[in-house]
Formats: structure tokens, C-alpha cells, sequence
């Protein structure tokens, strides 16, 4: 089931348990993530249909409690959970369009409606436009009506689309007044679709450094240390 679950190479060493929230400049934030996801494994119920979006910046450990929580949840629950990459998604549904490959584009996304908890990571990160827009919609709102979980991690903070827009509108298709101001989540997937999302699932906020950064500097100085003694 692990297998099955597409897991990338990755994040396969990525348990619950080797979450570190203890190294020094931890920001309270982490320990309170890691508490929500091993609630969410003890309480889950199938019938309930309840998911999270961890929102956080890069390297402060999104993708490895959604793996963490997707794996405890098959070994000790059975329950049936599937991976995908927001962008991987969106490509293999594209190629499905192709005449010279033998996939369908109900084919690639019957597993995504099916799976028991599914995990959509680093939502957000393909850029905007109609197709993507209604594909989005149309993954969300399918799950919703089945009342089944989704795990959403995004790089995204969690605020409205900016007040220029439309609210069901690809942000591509505007300006945006302020060439300073971030994408928000509501930019990205739109008002309607963060809306749906605040009906599923509990949002959660991972904050602090780029946990990544912090380990390379950490081994470099280690390496530079080894070669001058």
C-alpha cells in the first residue's frame, strides 16, 4: 500500500516520528503541526472527510509530515492514501491528451478521486490559467462532494486574491497593482477553491528558516572543518 501510494524517492526515509521540532531555533509553529498530524491520525475517520493545508514557506518541513501522516495512516489504519505533486498532476493530464499515449485523462484521475486520503503537494505552483483553473476546481469539488480527506501543503500564505481581481478569476489575467506584493493562495487557486478548502480541511502554518539551508551549512562547515584539521 505504501508503494501504491507514489511516494517519490525522495521523501521515502520521511516518518512521523523524524519530524525534528527540537534543533535549537525551532519555531514553536513545528511542534504545534506536529501535534495536529498525529491528532489527525488517531481521530481519522473515513466517513468524516476532514483534511489539513500546511502552508509554510520552502524547507520548513510541509511535504515530510504529509508523507509521515499518509504512511502511519496505511500501516496502522489501512486506509488507502495517494500522492501527487500539484504540478506532476497537471502534466500527466496534459500528456493524456496526446493521441501516442495510452493513458486517459479519467484514467489518471479516477486513482485521485478514489484514494481514500490524497495528497496534493506545493499546490499553487503551476501558473494560472483557464485549464488549470477548472482542473483545480474540478479535483477539489469532486472530493468534497465524495466527503473525502485531502492533505494540501503550499508555499502559498493563506489570504485572499488581491482586491483588483475578480474572485473566480486566473490572476494571470489582471495586473496587479503593487509589482511588490506576493502571490497569495487566493491568487493562485482562486476565492471559490480556498473557500472550499476552508470547508475540508483544519489550515495549519508551518513557520521559520528553510530547514534545507540550514543542513547544507551545517555539512559545508562540517566538510571545511574535517579538510583543514
Amino acid at each position: 500500500m505504501i508503494a501504491a501510494a507514489r511516494i517519490p524517492k525522495r521523501y521515502e526515509h520521511c516518518e512521523l516520528d523524524s519530524y525534528d521540532t527540537s534543533f535549537p531555533s525551532a519555531d514553536p509553529s513545528l511542534s504545534f503541526a506536529k501535534l495536529i498530524a498525529t491528532r489527525f491520525i488517531e481521530e481519522y475517520d473515513a466517513r468524516d472527510g476532514t483534511g489539513l493545508v500546511l502552508v509554510g514557506k520552502i524547507g520548513t518541513g510541509k511535504t515530510h509530515l504529509a508523507v509521515g501522516i499518509i504512511k502511519e495512516l496505511i500501516r496502522t489504519r489501512g486506509v488507502r492514501c495517494l500522492f501527487y505533486d500539484y504540478r506532476e498532476l497537471l502534466k500527466e493530464i496534459q500528456n493524456s491528451y496526446d493521441p501516442s499515449v495510452q493513458a486517459s485523462e479519467l484514467g489518471i484521475l479516477r486513482p485521485v478521486f478514489d484514494a481514500e486520503v490524497l495528497v496534493i503537494d506545493e499546490l499553487g505552483g503551476q501558473t494560472t490559467s483557464e485549464w488549470v483553473w477548472d482542473t483545480i476546481s474540478l479535483l477539489i469539488n469532486t472530493r468534497y462532494n465524495q466527503q473525502k480527506a485531502i492533505i494540501v501543503t503550499t508555499n502559498f500564505e493563506d489570504l485572499p486574491a488581491a482586491k483588483a481581481l475578480a474572485h473566480d478569476e486566473p490572476v494571470d489575467r489582471f495586473k496587479v497593482k503593487s509589482a511588490a506584493r506576493q502571490y497569495t493562495l487566493g491568487d493562485r487557486i482562486g476565492e471559490r477553491m480556498r473557500s472550499r478548502l476552508h470547508e475540508m480541511c483544519r489550515f495549519i502554518t508551518l513557520e521559520g528558516h528553510d530547514f534545507r539551508q540550514k543542513l547544507s551549512k551545517v555539512a559545508s562547515l562540517g566538510y571545511r572543518s574535517g579538510d583543514s584539521g
